[in-house]
């Protein structure tokens, strides 16, 4: 059975795909057996996925949740293609689209047994979109459009918008939107950032810091029939020789974020016939963090002598080779109508095809700003694809102009800790999304305040205003105009972030898993209620 490339997260109630996908001829889908899968991280920062972007909290916890809609496996490259998972049909919106009625189905429950409600549903949305004092929501600026969410029966939700807007439902699909219970929201907004409760295909067993984290099969799970598999291990290694070295030996089947080419080769060599490789392009981008507020990164012309000092041209290339990026691109998904031309991206800087003319407008500018030959700490997490091998492709870069840069690794947990803290001269971090809209990809690159998880530590009026402009805009090809402008003020003018490349997916697989195809997006993409294992 193709499961059709998605965008979203394992689980997360989205096993409805079985009632809309036929199986492949020749394919019978299989219950039983236990998959067992790698986590390319040391530990998730936390099991709350409101709070968190990034892949170690989705891959490790995503099981055993429900969302309210995701977007149609059967067309996942849409942005408005969407189906129900709590919801029993997609609604049509009224009040000039600012208005979405939304009905529960009355047949989930917890995994303790107590029923899901509207208030529930409410309750979640409530987090994510107006999360009370000292709750960080990391999606929170997607539902700016948002006035209100009501629920004002038990199997009844209602979004209010301020304004109607086309990304709206693109935000709600989000894989992160877990519907967490109400009551233990009431007695604490924190709860879920270190338990798990949710009514997902599969039921929480253990977790081990470090080690690995288990599920078993939920039977009270509302889509007949699924899930097929009776459990799950998610193991962590934040070493990729460890996970390799795990799939070689038939003690993983697969690690759903992706492996460099030189991995691929090196398992399709050993394994042969027993190895399946798939294969995309990721919405998913390395960028670099100057803080604004430590010296000498206050000065543009510091920011933008360090993105003009990058060879991307040359650079994409030759890392292709051996890290999981491949393509030079802006702040939109290149395969958006919303991204830049190669034509366009050689009027930014950093972007120039002529290096030693931007390089040596670096050195200019870092010389009228006195801060030639300066030494600074970049720092980068420890997972190695692609965080170090960028990290170390930029110091060698920047050392071209005469700057001398040192990489500080950290885990995970207090990577993410030291950029929410500001404790931190220049970092390497991401950008990665799951239903592709660039209107909502960018809001990254907005402060602080209009989005929660961007570390820049700046306020930029200017930005945000050019921002809203977008949002509001309704025709594509003035949305596409002022995505250029938006894209230039960010990269080039102001240099708020520096753009390295856009990833790539290689995943290689066990042949006896089946039930799933790759997508471009992050996160682990697939729905393990609708994996089999074919020994």
């Amino acid at each position: 059975m193709a499961l059709g490339f998605w965008m979203a997260g394992v689980g997360a109630g989205l096993a409805m795909i079985a009632a809309i996908m036929p199986v492949s001829a020749g394919e019978t889908p299989k219950r039983g057996g236990i998959l067992r899968y790698m986590i390319p991280a040391d530990a998730p920062p936390s099991f709350d996925a409101h709070r968190e972007l990034n892949y170690a909290t989705i891959h490790s916890a995503s099981p055993f949740y429900s969302v309210l809609i995701r977007i149609n496996p059967m067309d996942p490259g849409s942005t408005t293609d969407f189906v129900c998972d709590l919801c029993t049909e997609m609604p049509q919106p009224t009040d000039g689209g600012k208005t979405y009625t939304f009905k529960i189905r009355d047949d989930v429950k917890f995994h303790d047994g107590s029923p899901l409600t509207a208030e529930d549903v409410v309750a979640s949305w409530n987090k994510i979109i107006f999360p009370p004092e000292g709750i960080t929501s990391a999606r929170q600026s997607f539902f700016m459009m948002v006035d209100k969410v009501e629920a004002p029966d038990p199997t009844t939700v209602i979004f209010r918008l301020k304004f109607a807007s086309g990304a709206f439902l693109p935000a709600l699909a989000d894989p992160y939107n877990w519907i967490y219970k109400k009551a233990n929201l009431d007695k604490d907004p924190h709860w879920y950032e270190k338990n798990i409760l949710g009514s997902g295909p599969f039921k929480f067993v253990s977790y081990e810091t470090g080690q690995a984290i288990r599920g078993e099969r939920n039977p009270d799970y509302y889509h007949q029939g699924l899930p097929y598999l009776d459990g799950f291990v998610g193991i962590y290694a934040d070493k990729q020789a460890v996970r390799v070295e795990a799939i070689r030996g038939d003690r993983a089947a697969i690690e759903f974020r992706g492996l460099p080419p030189s991995a691929r080769d090196e398992l399709v060599q050993a394994l042969g016939d027993k190895i399946t490789v798939q294969t995309s392009d990721w919405n998913c981008g390395h960028f670099i963090t100057p803080n604004h507020k430590k010296k000498p990164f206050d000065d543009v012309r510091v920011r933008r002598a360090l993105t003009l000092a990058l060879d991307r041209w040359r650079g994409a290339p030759e890392l292709a080779k051996i890290a999981i990026v491949r393509t030079v691109g802006g702040v939109a998904f290149p395969a958006s109508p919303l991204a830049a031309t190669k034509e366009e991206l050689e009027k930014l800087a950093g972007y120039w095809p002529d290096i030693e003319k931007s390089r040596a407008e670096a050195r200019r500018l870092l010389k009228e700003a006195g801060a030639e030959g300066i030494s600074f700490e970049l720092l980068n997490r420890i997972v190695d694809q692609p965080y170090k091998f960028n990290a170390i492709w930029a110091i060698d870069e920047w050392s071209k102009i005469g700057l001398k840069v040192t990489q500080k690794v950290v885990p995970t947990g207090p990577w993410f800790d030291a950029m929410r803290k500001g404790d931190f001269e220049v970092v390497l971090e991401g950008n990665c999304n799951n239903v592709p809209n660039p209107l909502l990809d960018v809001q990254k690159y907005l402060p602080s305040t209009v989005f929660t998880d961007n570390y820049g530590n700046f306020e930029d009026k200017a930005e945000v205003e050019l921002y809203q402009k977008m949002l509001h805009e309704t025709d594509p090809a003035q949305q596409r105009t002022l995505m250029r402008q938006f894209e230039k003020y960010v990269l080039d003018e102001q240099v708020h972030e520096i753009f390295l490349l856009w990833w790539y997916r290689v995943v290689p697989h066990r042949s006896y898993v089946k039930g799933w195809k790759i997508s471009p997006s992050h996160y682990l993409n697939q729905d393990l209620a609708t994996v089999w294992l074919d020994k």
